[in-house]
């Protein structure tokens, strides 16, 4: 019985390391036929917060009107400042942290859900409430995505989509 308890063990170790290392790509950056994602996070905002309510996120012709990425690596939108209310949680990490990897190295594939709970590779998250509209046209099925860093908002992390070039903030929440 105790040698069955555990090769049953091993095999859903097993399983479940296999299952993850399918949900991510990792490689260089841009092998995948998609945009090159951005090699960083956005730097920590410096300055006068944008507080513009309705704000145009399109900044040039055939540019998306939610928070993206330029092609130079400026990431539009990333300019509320550390106190913006939208993102201000009460018990950041109440999840703990993800641990999964970060940046252009770790492409991830969305594998089900939506805006209110989301998952790949055995992890899970939620786009915060204030960005579910920045995230209309994601295939929350297959889209790749790579999560960064937020360096302004505690308890917060950045999803990167590569198809949209687009990012919301997310929370993480476990395994």
């Amino acid at each position: 019985m105790r040698r069955s308890l555990m090769s049953f063990a091993t095999i859903v170790t097993v399983l479940l390391t296999a299952f993850s290392l399918l949900a991510q790509q990792k490689g260089a950056a841009g092998t995948t036929g998609l945009p090159k994602p951005p090699e960083h996070g956005p730097t920590a905002f410096h300055g006068a917060p944008n507080t513009e309510p309705n704000r145009k996120y399109s900044d040039s012709p055939g540019h998306p009107n939610v928070p993206h990425v330029e092609f130079d690596g400026k990431w539009n939108g990333h300019d509320t400042g550390r106190n913006d209310p939208h993102y201000k949680l009460d018990h950041p990490f109440t999840h703990g942290r993800f641990t999964g990897g970060f940046g252009p190295t770790h492409i991830w594939h969305l594998a089900g859900g939506g805006p209110d709970r989301f998952w790949f590779g055995g992890f899970y998250f939620h786009v915060a409430p204030f960005d579910i509209a920045f995230c209309n046209g994601w295939a929350w099925d297959t889209d790749s995505i790579l999560i960064y860093e937020d360096p302004d908002h505690i308890g917060w992390y950045l999803a990167y989509n590569m198809r949209m070039r687009t990012y919301v903030h997310v929370e993480y929440l476990g395994q």
